[in-house]
């Protein structure tokens, strides 16, 4: 090569450089690492409440059931002895026999009630008895009588005292003559003063009401059917105008029918007494004395 084709020659060229193109590239985060106690930590918390619930559970359920009443059965007495229950085995010539009740006192209440019924009216009538037998001797010595005390009831203005089905006809007087004394003298002499009240001796009809009954003066008399018998009663000697009860007139034991009084054949207040049975005279006195309640 000439020189002139040197000095001719172009001078090298030089590279271009290389601008590398660039991409986005987004930036790579660190991957967290993960800690094995962190994950760990709740699955152990989560074991010890629930091994804890358990727990609880465990102790109240059996406390609550101990504290819960108990709900109490019926039972029969059958059904409480049949562990204990016996059996009776029966020979085949065994007879059936009635039983009787004398061997054992009574059990229900309404024996019992009876019972004392019983009793209750026995005592009454025996003191009745003692308080009559009392009266009769207090009478036969000329003593004045208080019949309240033979009644159970306390007297009133027009009823007599006493709650028998027969009465005394007075609630105090002395015994005057009884029965035939001084001659014919058919019923006892009840003395008392005038204006005292005078009672029917037991349920009736009025059969005399007048205010002249002849030797009776102001008298009644009254019928009366007495455990299947008739009974006739006589009031006599009564007070004039003092008569409550008129003839056929129904009268009841202890009702008032007038006041004592001294008419007729009489010289002082008394009442004149009598009881015919079935026609028949019959002893006023001891009639009174042994019915009179």
């Amino acid at each position: 090569m000439t020189r002139r084709a040197r000095g001719r020659r172009t001078p090298a060229t030089r590279p271009a450089p290389v601008v590398a193109a660039r991409t986005a590239v987004a930036p790579v985060r660190p991957v967290k690492r993960v800690d094995a106690k962190r994950a760990i930590k709740p699955l152990r918390s989560l074991a010890i409440l629930t091994m804890v619930g358990g727990l609880i559970a465990t102790v109240a359920l059996p406390a609550y059931g101990a504290f819960r009443p108990t709900e109490e059965v019926a039972m029969t007495l059958q059904q409480v002895a049949i562990d204990d229950a016996q059996s009776l085995v029966v020979a085949s010539d065994a007879e059936s026999t009635q039983l009787s009740r004398e061997s054992y006192s009574a059990t229900t209440q309404e024996e019992i009630d009876k019972k004392k019924a019983k009793e209750a009216a026995a005592k009454a009538a025996a003191e009745r008895a003692r308080a009559a037998k009392e009266a009769a001797a207090a009478a036969s010595t000329g003593t004045t009588v208080d019949v309240s005390e033979l009644s159970t009831t306390s007297a009133e203005t027009s009823v007599a005292a006493g709650s028998g089905a027969i009465r005394w006809p007075l609630q105090n007087f002395t015994k005057g003559r009884g029965l035939w004394d001084s001659g014919y003298h058919q019923g006892v002499d009840l003395l008392a003063p005038c204006g005292q009240p005078l009672y029917a001796a037991a349920d009736g009809v009025v059969r005399i009401s007048q205010e002249g009954y002849g030797g009776y003066g102001v008298a009644v008399t009254i019928d009366h059917v007495i455990g299947g018998q008739q009974v006739n009663t006589l009031y006599a000697h009564m007070t004039y105008g003092s008569r409550l009860v008129a003839s056929g007139q129904t009268v009841s034991a202890g009702q008032q029918i007038g006041v004592v009084g001294s008419t007729g054949s009489s010289t002082a207040c008394h009442l004149h007494f009598e009881v015919h049975i079935n026609g028949g005279v019959v002893d006023p006195w001891a009639w009174l004395v042994n019915n009179a309640g």
